[in-house]
Order: C-alpha cells, then sequence, then structure tokens
C-alpha cells in the first residue's frame, strides 16, 4: 500500500469529531462552480498516485476537488501501522463532517465521490445530503469472489444524479455482472475498455491509464459541468 504524504499542496485544516484534520484542496485557476468531494479507498490514501491524477486532472478542467481521510487511514498515516477501515457508521459520520466543511467554503453545487469504498460510503450519504451529484471511480459492486451478494440495494433508489466510472474487467462488478442488477435511472455508467479496479487497461488493448484517467476526468467534468443550475 502507497504511504502518501502531504507534498506541493497547501493542506486545509477542518475539524473532524474532536480531532483537527489536514485536507487536500485542487483548485482549478479559472473555477466553473463546481466542487466535488473525493474519499479514498480501503488501501490507499487521500494523496496516492490515484487519487492525485484525478484531483489534478479535474481542476485543470474547471472542478474543484476537496480530498480528506477516514480516520483510520489519518492513524495509518500518523503512525505508519497498518489499519483496517473504520466501521461503517463511522466512515459515514467522517463523510458528513467533511461534508459539512466544504459546505462551508463552497457556494456552487456541490459534487460527493470517491475511489472505490469511499464512493460507496458517499453513494449511501447523496440523497441524505441532497449533493447535486455522486461520482464513483471503480465501485465496488460485490467484494472479491462475492458475486452472490452485491452491494447495490441502495443504489436501486437513488435521486441524486450519478456517475459511474468503471472497468470493464473489474474485479469487484464487471461489466457482464453489473448489466444483471437494477439501478436507478439516474445513475449514468462510463465503461473503461479492458480496465480494472484502478481503471488501468491490459497493454494488449491499445489503451493506457494515463488515457483513462484522462477520458474519466473529462467525463466527470462534463457531466458535473451539464447539472441543472
Amino acid at each position: 500500500m502507497e504511504k502518501g504524504q502531504i507534498s506541493g499542496i497547501d493542506p486545509d485544516q477542518y475539524t473532524s469529531g474532536a480531532h483537527l484534520v489536514a485536507g487536500i484542496w485542487n483548485r482549478p485557476e479559472r473555477p466553473s462552480g463546481h466542487t466535488l468531494i473525493l474519499a479514498h479507498g480501503a488501501g490507499a490514501p487521500m494523496d496516492s498516485d490515484f487519487m492525485n491524477g484525478i484531483a489534478g486532472r479535474l481542476a485543470n478542467l474547471g472542478v474543484a476537488v476537496f480530498r480528506f481521510e477516514f480516520p483510520y487511514m489519518r492513524e495509518r498515516r500518523e503512525t505508519g501501522r497498518r489499519r483496517p477501515p473504520n466501521p461503517a457508521p463511522q466512515l459515514l459520520q467522517a463523510w458528513r463532517e467533511a461534508h459539512a466543511f466544504v459546505r462551508q467554503q463552497t457556494a456552487g453545487q456541490l459534487a460527493i465521490g470517491g475511489k472505490s469504498m469511499g464512493g460507496r460510503m458517499a453513494s449511501m450519504l447523496a440523497d441524505e445530503l441532497d449533493c447535486a451529484a455522486l461520482v464513483c471511480l471503480g465501485y465496488p459492486f460485490h467484494a472479491a469472489g462475492r458475486k452472490d451478494k452485491p452491494r447495490v440495494e441502495h443504489l436501486a433508489g437513488l435521486r441524486t444524479p450519478a456517475l459511474i466510472v468503471q472497468g470493464e474487467r473489474d474485479a469487484l462488478g464487471d461489466r457482464a455482472t453489473v448489466a444483471t442488477y437494477a439501478l436507478s435511472p439516474a445513475i449514468a455508467t462510463l465503461w473503461l475498455e479492458s480496465a480494472d479496479h484502478d481503471l488501468k487497461p491490459l497493454r494488449r488493448s491499445g489503451f493506457t491509464h494515463e488515457l483513462h484517467l484522462d477520458r474519466a476526468a473529462r467525463e466527470i467534468a462534463g457531466f458535473l459541468c451539464g447539472l441543472p443550475a
């Protein structure tokens, strides 16, 4: 697992429970009036290569991005010791606190989302928080090898406009498997050719990870900018 360091970006501070937490902003030179809060996945921090790459691309396209870490990842960063993810109620509360912080700082449209687990937790709160949109990068439709236990019940009734960016061969939800799920009509899915859970394609596909991240960022920015005012 990558142990990321906040470097080259000024961290912002917000209160999460009894703690003061450093989050990362990527602010565009010419804001579009859209802000996206992104949470990390289960195994990598808010400043992993993946998170840095997608946040930087979105900022270049006019979308402000704020990243934060769940409590277990903050502890892992501070101590260097691996920790499993917090129970879902704690993860959801961390999401609520990060959303409240960013909501105080922006008057424009505010969307939430994240990589894998971070996006799944966001999807469980999108309607509650009355967000403008939801963006999931590599949604974990089921645990590895557990297609018999999908994590989609709440997605059937989702009201928030959503975009899921998914690799066609994602081991946590490939194209054929996801086609069998009853998802809300509010959800659009962008399938990336030959890509895995991290949106990395097979070499023989003719695509590269960089190209897929570029396309993901363009589609996300277009999705957010196309939302009703």
